[in-house]
């Protein structure tokens, strides 16, 4: 199709403000889907996605429209996934687009996924179509949003097109405005192939299926192509676009939006942001803007029952061939024996994650409390050391310092809850950077935040203060020197692993105090005395004893001499020191999920 008749365009939103709603009722108009076949949430393949409300997965699909000037345009929307946690993967797809409908819920207005997206899609030079959806609840208030989307983007708010996804109302002035405004891609058709991926997922039958947007160039079936960031060359099985399903075609040209089945094994041998171009014609330089992706939350996963250990390995083979952001590596633990230490991006993926495991591959799984990767200097040699597990941190007369990574966090609220936010980031040693005021009775607040404070319970914790009423976005700003200590949990003097962590000096006592507290509690007694201790370092910052079981030696003396029961007493108290010495304590599950589940005060 001629150039001129293409639009390539993305749907940004909060999460829950429409997004997939909307682009049904686009399918639905333009003809793509027949009635027949029409189910809610299309390109939402995953249950969890339906169930959670929120788009994990990037997706693609080609619609023709004919517009009221009687021309037919191509168009292809590029859907984005909604959560913060896969912020590169929406960079990426931005970059494909020319254009960006902005959604907006009408009874919550602009939130802090909305202006975090709005901002990216500013840095990629989109064009911007704000649409205010939900018209149709009563407690919409379209006017007062679009005002707000005004102050904030500067396009007037009688250019912002009210809709409702739901009922189909107004959907036509949308498709008619991104023919209007969204501008054409440009592109030479037949310079050397630059297509940029802005997902994949694995087939089977076909490999990697890459999902490209074409900048310059053309790709042919059986026309040998590589990857620029690794070098590595293949043979396509077969070229498509999606309607919504795969299509075959012969070709994809400069402008179009489609995917390559490579035939690779492997997610992380075409990653999203690389450069696909031609082996024997290749490009002089890959496209902008092409990073690995890095884990930033860690924790292990170990199955509950010792011989699912197979079967978790397999299970996490099979999800890091759809999702190259997951790392995992074997681990053992006193505690919980064989599993593994994985990788995510967030604490959202992390939740995904775990999710997929037990549902899909029917696991029962314990997850140990997330953890972030810390930077430690040693203090001889000067050489960095990347430490994911606290268990794995040198003796600290070793080291030199320990670095944390901190995180940029925008707080968007109504006013009112201003104090309540202040004294949460304050509690979690948070350096408070501006104030922004985008609309009468709205605030966004701007953090530095350690991570490792925001990934045990800051977002509910944020999410009940304010009532629900407040949305965050975070991006990562970098590591700083903390002072940092492994606090370390010793039961009957033999250290437990897996529940070693690592927090701030200030921290440490009061943690030790309520894992010890909470560990009493759920170990069981034993016929010895068990002392649990919390210590940082060789120092003991907390200690308390589960008594011992005693049986009572005395109750078959009736009469007789003292010396006859102390002659007893004393033999049992022998007993007792040698079942110390080489009696060992297993900590049972419920203590380790009862440990794990420990809020912050």
């Amino acid at each position: 199709m001629d150039q001129s008749r293409i639009r390539n365009f993305c749907i940004i939103a909060h999460i829950d403000h429409g997004k997939s709603t909307l682009a049904d009722r686009l399918l639905q108009v333009t003809g793509t889907i027949s009635d027949r076949e029409m189910q809610e949430q299309v390109l939402d393949s995953m249950d969890i996605e339906r169930e959670k409300g929120v788009t994990i997965k990037a997706s693609a699909v080609r619609m023709s429209y004919t517009a009221a000037n009687g021309e037919t345009y191509e168009m292809n929307l590029i859907d984005t996934p909604g959560h913060v946690d896969f912020a590169y993967e929406v960079s990426r797809a931005l970059q494909g687009c020319e254009g960006a409908i902005l959604v907006v819920d009408a009874t919550q207005g602009i939130e802090a996924q909305t202006l975090a997206n709005l901002y990216m899609a500013v840095e990629a030079d989109l064009e911007l179509l704000p649409v205010v959806n939900k018209i149709d609840l009563p407690a919409a208030a379209p006017e007062d949003v679009a005002q707000e989307i005004e102050n904030i983007t500067g396009i007037a708010a009688e250019d912002v097109i009210p809709i409702s996804a739901k009922t189909g109302s107004n959907i036509e002035a949308v498709l008619e405005a991104i023919v209007r405004k969204i501008p054409p891609p440009n592109g030479d058709r037949d310079g050397p192939l630059q297509a940029l991926v802005f997902d994949s997922h694995y087939d089977s039958y076909k490999g990697v299926i890459a999902y490209v947007r074409i900048f310059e160039g053309t790709v042919r079936n059986r026309q040998p192509i590589k990857m620029m960031s690794n070098d590595v060359s293949v043979e396509p099985i077969e070229i498509g676009i999606f309607n919504p399903g795969m299509v075959p075609v012969d070709e994809l040209t400069a402008g179009e939006v489609g995917y390559i089945a490579t035939g690779l094994k492997t997610v992380r041998e075409c990653r999203v942001g690389d450069t696909i171009t031609l082996r024997d014609r290749p490009a002089a330089k890959p496209l902008h803007g092409y990073q690995a992706v890095k884990p930033m939350v860690y924790a292990g996963l170990y199955p509950s029952e010792g011989e699912d250990y197979p079967l978790l390995k397999e299970a996490l083979e099979r999800l890091q061939l759809n999702d190259a952001s997951l790392v995992f590596e074997p681990e053992t633990s006193n505690a919980l024996n064989f599993g593994f230490r994985c990788g995510f991006l967030g604490l959202f993926h992390m939740e995904i994650i775990q999710e997929r495991l037990e549902r899909e591959y029917d696991l029962d799984l314990v997850a140990t409390a997330p953890s972030v990767e810390y930077e430690v200097v040693m203090a001889n040699t000067g050489e960095v050391r990347f430490i994911e597990s606290p268990a794995d941190l040198p003796d600290e007369s070793t080291i030199a310092e320990i670095r944390e990574p901190w995180m940029h966090v925008q707080i968007f609220a109504p006013e009112e809850f201003y104090g309540t936010i202040m004294e949460l980031a304050r509690k979690r040693r948070g350096e408070f950077i501006k104030q922004e005021n985008p609309a009468p009775g709205r605030v966004v607040l701007h953090y530095y935040l350690p991570l490792a404070e925001m990934i045990v319970d800051f977002y509910d914790k944020l999410k009940s203060g304010t009532r629900g009423y407040a949305s965050m976005d975070y991006e990562f700003d970098g590591y700083r020197a903390s002072d940092l200590v492994k606090l370390e949990v010793l039961v009957a003097k033999t250290p437990v692993d897996a529940l070693a962590m690592i927090v701030h000096t200030d921290d440490a006592y009061h943690r030790g105090q309520r894992l010890v507290t909470e560990l009493k509690k759920r170990i069981p007694r034993q016929m010895f005395e068990v002392p649990i201790q919390a210590a940082t370092g060789k120092r003991v910052i907390s200690r308390a004893n589960v008594q011992a079981l005693r049986k009572d030696v005395l109750a078959k003396c009736y009469g007789g001499d003292i010396t006859r029961k102390k002659k007893l007493l004393e033999k049992q108290k022998k007993g007792k020191k040698r079942m110390k010495m080489i009696g060992n304590v297993e900590v049972p599950q419920e203590a380790f999920m009862a440990v794990l589940k420990l809020g912050e005060d």
